[in-house]
């Protein structure tokens, strides 16, 4: 079986057992993800506060002011959902953790509403 096809039987099984989440938000997050790892100068862990901020750009880019509509509709209204559904993708094993990550970590994020809407309109 391809490793694609293993990841998405993955994320469906996550999905099973925890249904807060819609499926394109777990592929959006795995891309914020890659794409933040690619703008690095080395490959290494990312912190939270660099992947929540990876995936405020990523989410302005793709879907400019209608980012936090499209969250809403997966299901993410908050940056601690984003620590959910990290943590979800590290129990299913698609994703690693240190010691020191802990999805408190997501908590300390941004305010929806302020960033892709407010902010984005003062671009």
């Amino acid at each position: 079986m391809d490793h694609l096809t293993e990841t998405w039987k993955k994320i469906r099984a996550i999905i099973d057992k925890d249904a807060r989440y819609k499926e394109e938000a777990y592929s959006f997050v795995m891309a914020a993800l890659e794409e933040s790892i690619s703008k690095l100068s080395q490959v290494r862990h990312v912190s939270a506060a660099e992947l929540l901020e990876g995936i405020k750009h990523y989410a302005i880019r793709q879907f400019g002011p209608m980012a936090k509509e499209v969250f809403n509709f997966w299901g993410i209204t908050t940056t601690e959902d984003f620590g959910n559904i990290v943590f979800n993708l590290i129990d299913a094993g698609l994703l690693s953790k240190t010691e020191q990550d802990c999805i408190e970590d997501f908590a300390v994020g941004y305010d929806f509403r302020k960033i892709f809407e407010e902010d984005y309109f003062k671009r």
